[in-house]
């Protein structure tokens, strides 16, 4: 596939809701390259993802706003003007949601009603991309999963993405403000928040390995996912936006090649040199949360859109393997606002 779309986002202004994020920063140091004027707005919620040195190596090419999308101010202020906005910014953890089922309920469903209400008022001609789950449909009811399947979801976060989406897709056919509706499968690679297991289970094992541990495999292993490549991830965003025929369409964004568990956990071992695994039971809690075999079917954005993966599973975990050797020290253990506070403090000679 080309890279001649890049260009249609030179001189574009662009917003991106979560862009200190994993997906997000990725996805503006895409833009970035291709010569967009990029805004990035992120509440910085702790153990959300968020990380300023995701943005280092272009923090001097792109604004950031450090709002929360709830605040309708900062919003109704911000969408003016933009070509495009990528909606990433979200609660993102399926286990919190379970113990505290309101900041998906404000952040994922309030946030994006704000946002949507933002444009309609103040810039309908924009075009959104929205990044939801996997997790929205639930127990696969055939396999692979195409876009027409069920949605029956297991959890306060997924319903909520689920519900966002709707939003969305009613701005869309209602209000004219064309928009993209993106279901992503486990997405792994760089700059992804690496200080804990809530999220991201395939980083998660990548740091499990490099630091010589132990990872825990369920069952048998034999549990099917598909899993993508963030890089690929970022050209299905960045395509979608700029396809006619894809506005007010729902598509998955994954891949068409099953991967048990075992096999994954595997390959992060061979590609790190490093850890090892073990069988384990499941505990009822997460027998009762798995929701089984998974895999995307991805033909409907692959004919309407041109995507699809090219990036192997052991090639995406070296790439993130090396990746995470170099940087170790900002994703292990990030500084925290007062850490940082209390250093510049020292250095003033203040008292602490």
């Amino acid at each position: 596939m080309s890279n001649n779309y890049l260009s249609q986002f030179k001189n574009k202004s662009v917003l991106v809701t979560g862009g200190m994020g994993f997906i997000g920063s990725s996805l503006v140091l895409k833009l970035v390259e291709a010569g967009a004027d990029v805004t990035v707005i992120d509440a910085m919620i702790p153990d959300y993802g968020g990380n300023e040195f995701n943005l280092a190596p272009v923090k001097d090419k792109v604004r950031i706003n450090f709002s929360d999308i709830r605040d309708e101010n900062a919003i109704n202020y911000l969408v003016r003007g933009k070509d495009y906005v990528f909606h990433l910014a979200g609660q993102v953890c399926h286990l919190m949601s379970l113990s505290n089922p309101f900041p998906d309920i404000q952040i994922n469903i309030t946030g994006t009603a704000i946002l949507m209400e933002a444009l309609r008022k103040h810039n309908k001609d924009a075009v959104v991309v929205y990044t939801g789950t996997r997790g929205q449909y639930g127990e696969s009811v055939s396999l692979p999963v195409n876009e027409e399947a069920p949605t029956n979801p297991k959890g306060i976060y997924e319903i909520s993405n689920l519900t966002a989406e709707k939003i969305i897709k009613v701005y869309n056919d209602v209000h004219g403000i064309r928009s993209v509706l993106l279901r992503l499968s486990n997405i792994y690679g760089p700059r992804s928040q690496m200080m804990h297991s809530r999220f991201g289970v395939c980083n998660w094992f990548v740091r499990l390995a490099m630091d010589n541990g132990t990872i825990q495999v369920f069952g048998d292993g034999s549990i099917l996912r598909d899993f993508c490549y963030v890089d690929d991830t970022v050209e299905a965003i960045l395509r979608s936006a700029i396809t006619e025929q894809a506005y007010g369409e729902i598509f998955n964004v994954g891949s068409d090649i099953p991967v048990s568990f075992l096999e994954l956990v595997k390959t992060i071992v061979d590609v790190a040199g490093s850890g090892n695994w073990k069988f384990a039971e499941f505990s009822p809690e997460r027998k009762a949360q798995e929701p089984g075999d998974f895999y995307s079917d991805i033909n409907k954005i692959t004919s309407i859109v041109g995507w699809r993966p090219t990036t192997t599973l052991e090639a995406g975990i070296g790439k993130t393997i090396e990746y995470y050797k170099k940087t170790r020290d900002h994703y292990w253990q990030i500084e925290k606002p007062e850490d940082k506070n209390a250093k510049t403090a020292t250095k003033t000679g203040a008292a602490v």
